[in-house]
């Protein structure tokens, strides 16, 4: 794959290089990393840069017959990043704390998310008008919990074809259960990932939101 220098040149000045100390590093991403600042890691750009688009070329492939592709991004520097590039795009999202069982138990959590659609298109409707005034302010707040919970899922009717991730090792919950049911995994990852199991692993920097944001906007931006 010939690579990509304006794409380096963008990762760089995005500050993708940048990894934690050499301590943290797992195995499986030593052959992405170029040297050490200090006492950090450095990925290698170049090397990003085409792992970039064969993730690119991956939800591009995915997506292409109209299947969604879930955006895990619960850690604090990737949420409205993740939030906004899947509504963008129309793809179902989890940006808070990910509750367990969103995939290997899908049925069970599709009707939490069919009860929330309901209450919502009932308080639209005036069907709630109804109940008394103190029954109405519990609805509300059940529809906020399962709004917080579960808001993002509501385009999800199946499950998605792919899961793109910014940290496999905070997300490990959700990556976990994708892998146990064959759904492939994007994940933007950093030098303390485990990416010998991970579909499409992105080797860079996930901490900082100049470099989450453009990495998510080039994976995005790929999705059919």
């Amino acid at each position: 794959m010939t690579i990509n220098k304006e794409t380096v040149k963008e990762l760089f000045e995005a500050g993708a290089h940048y990894s934690y100390t050499k301590s943290r590093r797992h195995p499986s991403v030593l052959e992405y990393i170029f040297g050490q600042k200090g006492k950090n890691d450095i990925f290698d750009l170049e090397q990003t840069s085409m792992m970039l688009e064969k993730a690119k070329e991956a939800i591009a492939e995915l997506t292409k017959a109209d299947g969604q592709v879930l955006f895990l991004g619960g850690k604090n520097e990737a949420r409205d990043i993740m939030r906004n590039a899947a509504d963008g795009k129309g793809q179902p999202h989890s940006c808070a704390r990910y509750i367990g069982g969103t995939l290997t138990n899908f049925k069970e959590i599709r009707k939490r998310v069919d009860k929330l659609e309901k209450l919502m298109a009932d308080k639209e409707s005036g069907a709630l008008d109804k109940f008394t005034k103190l029954e109405r302010l519990m609805i509300d707040r059940e529809i906020a919990d399962l709004e917080q919970k579960f808001g993002g899922l509501l385009s999800m009717k199946k499950l998605p074809v792919g899961v793109f991730v910014v940290d496999p090792e905070f997300e490990n919950k959700g990556v976990a259960e994708a892998q146990q049911l064959g759904i492939p995994v994007i994940a933007i990852s950093n030098n303390d990932c485990n990416i010998s199991k991970i579909t499409y692993p992105v080797p860079a920097n996930d901490t900082t939101r100049k470099s989450i944001k453009y990495i998510v906007e080039q994976i995005a931006g790929a999705i059919k």
